[in-house]
């Protein structure tokens, strides 16, 4: 494989027909709840919508491109990738990978404290160098045009990935989808993969007999978001498809169906941008327009929601957000990481770690490695 260096770029073009289709958008009637019960508000869609055709700077190529991307055929499916070495010698080799709805974008916070700590005023022995591909179907990766591109070929791929960067042995990272392909491939490269750290352990709840308070409380979580929270994941595993033609049309409609989980799955007051600000929000639906990757991104869901609770046998470590989708006990956790080495609870944060909370992830992340690398 021969990588290519890649930038993001966005045409004016491209703007003026995202704001023209904003401006000609056909909103529905407020809802009749006051909170987001049913959804985003109709008075938060449309100001978030007027801000993205005439505040926001369109800066996330930008944002970007400050760091080196690539792009190279692996399976036979072009993969993008950020890879940012760092100036230690010893550094570890680390691949992060993202979730929906996210995209790479998510750890441009974490990618200078994680290659340079001795710039960040950390510890020069707990560098990495980074490698942060974008999911099959998300950002500037390819679109599968068949069937099959479910975890565990997405692990074999960043397996081949890294061993084509020159990394025999290596550590894994990540969150949401990344959590379950993070674990995969600690599954299919045993011998390379060195540890595996999530900070999104999905286990099964109400386990035991004799649950402890917390236990109990993830329970409850996990009740209250299959009755409340799981139309998405349910319409992006069964047809994404018909849903994809009116998120790929409508970029009011896109907007909307990424904000609303800023506002649940975030460490939040009641806004989500209490927890992650309006320009970091508009980056991430961003990056799904500009590269119509809506229908594409949610066909992950279809290949593999069922494999979020796959066993992960590599030595393992779980930072546990206290607004995350999963709270796992660690005895919850130990029923899927079977060599759990880290487990630590956090005060603050939730599912978009990288985002919310940078510098605890940071922290995390280097604390386990410690104990593998």
């Amino acid at each position: 494989m021969a990588a290519e260096p890649f930038e993001v770029s966005i045409t004016e073009a491209e703007i003026e027909d995202l704001r023209e289709r904003l401006r000609r958008t056909r909103w529905p009637e407020p809802e009749p709840v006051d909170d987001w019960s049913q959804g985003v508000p109709l008075s938060y869609a449309r100001d978030l919508c007027r801000s993205w055709a005439d505040e926001y700077d369109f800066g996330f190529g930008k944002r970007l491109n400050a760091f080196p991307q690539y792009r190279d055929t692996v399976d036979g499916l072009g993969i993008h990738f950020v890879h940012v070495r760092s100036p230690e010698p010893d550094a570890f080799p680390l691949v992060l990978t993202h979730g929906w709805p996210g995209s790479v974008l998510e750890f441009l916070e974490v990618f200078g404290p994680l290659t340079d700590p001795r710039a960040h005023g950390g510890d020069p022995a707990d560098a990495f160098h980074v490698v942060a591909p974008s999911l099959p179907g998300y950002g500037w990766s390819d679109k599968p045009s068949t069937t099959g591109w479910g975890i565990g070929r997405i692990a074999r791929a960043w397996d081949a990935l890294m061993v084509s960067l020159g990394y025999e042995r290596y550590g894994t990272q990540g969150g949401d989808w990344g959590s379950a392909v993070s674990g995969a491939v600690g599954e299919v490269a045993p011998e390379r993969v060195a540890g595996v750290h999530v900070n999104m352990g999905a286990v099964a709840a109400g386990t035991f007999d004799d649950p402890t308070p917390s236990e109990t409380l993830n329970l409850a979580a996990a009740n209250e978001f299959q009755r409340t929270g799981r139309g998405y994941s349910g319409q992006q595993a069964t047809r994404p498809q018909t849903l994809g033609y009116g998120l790929t049309d409508s970029p009011a409609g896109q907007a909307a169906w990424i904000a609303e989980k800023f506002w649940a799955w975030t460490d939040n007051d009641g806004h989500p941008e209490d927890a992650v600000s309006r320009q970091k929000i508009l980056d991430e639906i961003s990056v799904y327009w500009f590269t119509a990757s809506a229908t594409s991104s949610a066909r992950l869901y279809w290949e593999s929601f069922g494999n979020f609770r796959d066993t992960v046998t590599a030595p393992s470590g779980l930072s546990v957000y206290p607004r995350d989708l999963n709270r796992p006990s660690r005895r919850e956790a130990e029923l899927r990481f079977t060599d759990l080495r880290w487990f630590e609870e956090m005060p603050r944060g939730g599912h978009f770690a990288a985002m919310e909370q940078p510098d605890s992830l940071v922290d995390q992340i280097r604390g386990f490695f410690r104990l593998v690398r």
